[in-house]
Parts: structure tokens; sequence; C-alpha cells
């Protein structure tokens, strides 16, 4: 699965607002320092996945965004749907016209390796991501 730097850091951002939000606004700022991605970059993955309706925002003091949903309501597959994100292996985007305006020998079993990608990433949740203890350890999170 090719999933691009989009795909990958809304699923980071929205993770860092599971781990560290504790019921509370996260800004972009906090999770820029955190996670290291741009400021510039997560204010466009906001806005998708704000109207997405995955998160919602928070103005003021102590604003910034929070989840719209409990954690174990949102897949790994919403945040990539919302962010605009495909998973694709075939070379043909889909348009069945990769080998001379017909679909290549392995085209189908391409498709069928999309499938089972999306399936797999629709039984992750946020809440999944959350529990692991790996994560817990690595970020110093346990007992939360």
């Amino acid at each position: 699965m090719k999933l691009s730097t989009k795909g990958r850091y809304a699923i980071i951002a929205m993770s860092d607002i599971v781990l560290y939000g504790n019921q509370s606004p996260v800004s972009l700022s906090e999770i820029n320092t955190r996670q290291g991605i741009s400021l510039s970059y997560l204010e466009q993955l906001f806005a998708k996945l704000k109207s997405s309706g995955l998160v919602k925002s928070i103005r003021g003091p102590g604003g910034g965004y929070s989840l719209n949903k409990n954690p174990s309501d949102i897949n790994l597959m919403d945040i990539i749907t919302a962010v605009d994100e495909r998973i694709d292996q075939t070379q043909c985007g889909g348009a069945m016209n990769c080998h001379k305006d017909k679909p290549c020998l392995t085209h189908f079993i391409w498709l069928e390796l999309n499938e089972k990608i999306s399936e797999y990433m629709r039984t992750i949740t946020l809440g999944d991501i959350s529990d692991r203890e790996d994560v817990k350890k690595n970020y110093n999170l346990q007992g939360e």
C-alpha cells in the first residue's frame, strides 16, 4: 500500500488528539511540536477533517480541535477518505486501461489487494491505537 504523507499525517494527528487531548481541545501548534508536522500542512488536513465531520474546532483561548465522535467510532479508512486519500495499487488508477486500453494481466489482483487493505483499515480505530501497549510505552503514557 502506498499511503501518502497526507494519509499518514492525518492518522498521526488524529491519534495525537486522542492520546493528548484528555477531553479538551488540542491546538495544531501542540500537534506540530509533538509530531513534527508543519503547521500549514496540519491546517490543510484539519480543514478536510472538519468538513468531513470527524473533528470540531473550538475558538478562543484554550481552543483547538477535538474529535466529533468517540475514538472507537473512527476507523483509519474514515480518516484516509476524509483527506481525499486513495488506496490504489493499480497502474491505471482503476481505469482498466493499464495495458493497451484494457486491464493488464495482474490488474484484478491489485484491485483485490486494494479491497483487502481498505477492509483492514476499516478494522482499526483511533481507540485501538490509543489502547496499544507499545504506543503507551513509547510515548510514556502508562496508566492513562
